[in-house]
């Protein structure tokens, strides 16, 4: 099993989103937010020149695993959260919004956003892939 770095990119005129299938969480907040960009019924699903690109980004940045990422045409990122937050939701996932440098098998990553495990039982360690307790809702 690899590290989850495997990344697709979806290139738009002013920006380029990218996604990590292994760590979306299916928190859906980019199909509910924008969903004339994003149709999981479409191919291809993710369409960057059915908005604008600062709305596409404010809706990229709710991603809670980082699973969706950006880069608009200038090159330009996304900032990070300043302070750094890291919190335990209601099912024991660890939350961490910040400038991240994140541990993984293939080595450290830098990252805005990350879902993490807080039960060990993650395949995709640290990240969490709802293989365990902390994955799971009630």
């Amino acid at each position: 099993m690899s590290g989850g770095t495997e990344k697709k990119s979806y290139e738009g005129h002013s920006i380029t989103v990218t996604f990590e299938a292994r760590r979306c969480l299916h928190a859906a907040e980019c199909v509910n937010g924008l969903p004339e960009v994003f149709d999981p019924g479409a191919r291809p699903w993710i369409r960057p020149d059915g908005a604008g690109a600062e709305r596409l980004a404010d809706v990229v940045r709710r991603c809670p695993s980082g699973a969706l990422q950006y880069e608009l045409a200038n090159g330009e990122a996304e900032t990070p959260d300043r302070p750094t937050r890291i919190s335990r939701n209601s099912v024991g996932q660890l939350v961490a919004r910040g400038e991240l440098s994140t541990e993984t098998a293939a080595g450290p990553r830098a990252e805005t956003r990350a879902v993490l495990c807080g039960c060990g039982q993650s395949r995709l360690q640290p990240y969490c892939d709802h293989a365990g307790a902390c994955g799971r809702t009630a």
